[in-house]
């Protein structure tokens, strides 16, 4: 027997103890999933250079990069038991009852996962593992049992030729991707689907006001005013977004407050809600990046639910705290002071889609969502300033306030246009302060004053737009823009950690 045909053996084991753990885990409530516990687990634990670095590089893909990777090792991992398995299978077997402990541990590592549950689902996929490993080693081609062999035919438990082998072996790792396909689908994504579907969103007591003409430029390729839910940025240290049942979710205000309380959805909906348009962004946004956008939010005012409960002394901050586990926290003055920060409900006229944080979310005008926008809200707790959220350990600023920017959308990075009148056109924001102006330079020209789009509100940003009369060659485009307190985006170059990148976003053209 090959050594090739004894790691496609130990792959198809991997495969269906993968797969069946993934398909218990959707069939028992609560259960976790092993693939998300471990890559939970790398996301707590990674150094904090390297998780600033796949974010820059990977940007919204880091995620499935991570969770394909977690298979991709275990992949590896059986192909080396599987060769082990040849002469040494309880050592193999006893690697891969390893492996199912890892992701156990790594599951109870999360106290919020039952310990029954877990243990359920990793015993039980070592189980599967183990019976596919023996009986595909069992099953491994010996010499004289190839196609066209002459040799007597294989029993049940026996040898088989080559075709038969990796006949069994692709069908457990068929069965294996299904099983793990069939327990995704069982975690309940689509019934949530249904749920947001059924959702009436009530009138909201304060509107947000009507758009003016103008505040919308509709350049081809501009960033639109109001980016469309499918197309908002996600950055969270979530690796599968949590499936919350509405009709089970509970918000609790606790903490440093005269009168805790706990509200369930149906409660939150009754309260009055607002409507606001605010552009929210990520700290791990680069100098002209795309991880920030606008949108437009109803919710519950953070002050109204705060009024409730009665602050006691002390409470200087708000910690967000989501079923997740990921918690973030922002001076309490700021939700008191703020009446557009809320406890979010909506998005863009429909319910919050689940990776935006169904069923509530915090959103607050001016600060970073690293700070602030904690998704899949679970618990409002007013705590002292001592108290960290989960970004502060790991390197990042206590406060969050979010910096003067603008970037260039058109043309395009690298892009090559045509010589005579083209737009150079962007966005610029700086919630809370609104966005004064906006200037470009081409190459080492004067700065130019841009045409900004119509203000309405200062936490949404602003559209720029500046006609040039682009000539034949290779151009550099620098924008910078200066908010409403007369603050100037600075041209010192910073990276992202710890408080948000800074800096002149430029890009070069080729004009033909």
């Amino acid at each position: 027997m090959s050594r090739g045909a004894a790691a496609l053996a130990g792959v198809g084991s991997v495969a269906a103890a993968l797969g069946l753990a993934e398909l218990v885990a959707g069939l028992i409530t609560r259960a976790p999933s092993l693939v998300i516990a471990v890559g939970d687990t790398l996301v707590d634990n990674v150094p904090g250079w390297l998780e600033r670095w796949a974010i820059a590089t990977l940007g919204t893909a880091d995620k499935p990069v991570l969770i394909g990777g977690v298979p991709v090792v275990s992949v590896l991992l059986g192909a080396a038991l599987g060769v082990l398995a040849r002469r040494r299978f309880p050592l193999a077997a006893g690697g891969i009852a390893l492996v199912a402990t890892l992701g156990v541990v790594a599951a109870l590592a999360d106290d919020r996962n039952p310990v029954f549950s877990s243990v359920l689902v990793g015993a039980l996929g070592a189980v599967a593992g183990i019976a596919v490993l023996h009986v595909l080693v069992v099953a491994l081609p010996r010499r004289g049992t190839g196609p066209g062999s002459t040799a007597a035919a294989p029993t049940a438990l026996g040898p088989v030729d080559r075709r038969r082998f990796l006949a069994v072996t692709g069908g457990a790792m068929v069965l294996g991707v299904l099983a793990g396909v069939g327990g995704y689908l069982l975690s309940g994504r689509e019934r949530l689907n249904e749920l947001r579907t059924a959702i009436r969103l009530p009138v909201p007591v304060k509107q947000a006001g009507p758009v003016p003409a103008g505040a919308d430029l509709e350049i081809p390729g501009l960033t639109p005013l109001f980016v469309p839910n499918e197309d908002f940025y996600r950055i969270d240290t979530a690796l599968r977004v949590p499936v919350v049942d509405p009709d089970g979710w509970q918000l609790e205000v606790r903490g440093m407050v005269d009168e805790p309380f706990t509200l369930t959805y149906a409660e939150l909906m009754e309260l009055p809600q607002i409507e606001a348009d605010i552009t929210i962004a990520c700290v791990s946004n680069e100098v002209g990046g795309d991880l920030v956008g606008n949108a437009r939010w109803q919710g519950v005012p953070l002050r109204r639910l705060l009024e409730r409960a009665g602050l006691r002394e002390g409470a200087t901050q708000l910690i967000g705290r989501s079923v997740d586990g990921f918690t973030a926290g922002f001076p309490t003055v700021t939700a008191l002071d703020l009446e557009e920060a809320m406890v979010a409900v909506a998005m863009n006229g429909e319910p919050l889609p689940a990776e935006h944080g169904f069923p509530a979310r915090l959103v607050v005008p001016g600060l970073y969502g690293y700070v602030s926008a904690t998704k899949w809200l679970s618990a409002i707790e007013l705590t002292d300033w001592d108290v960290d959220g989960y970004w502060i350990p790991r390197g990042w600023a206590k406060d969050g306030p979010i910096k003067t920017q603008s970037r260039i959308d058109v043309p395009g990075p690298r892009a090559t246009v045509a010589a005579g009148r083209t737009p150079v056109a962007g966005v610029a924001w700086a919630p809370s302060r609104g966005i004064e102006r906006v200037e470009v330079r081409i190459d080492d020209g004067p700065w130019q004053e841009a045409q900004l789009s119509e203000a309405y509100d200062v936490d949404v940003w602003r559209q720029w737009v500046l006609p040039w009369d682009a000539t034949p060659g290779r151009h550099r485009i620098a924008a910078r823009a200066t908010d409403g307190l007369g603050e100037a985006q600075t041209d010192r170059r910073t990276p992202v950690a710890p408080d948000g990148a800074s800096g002149y976003p430029v890009i070069e053209v080729v004009v033909s």
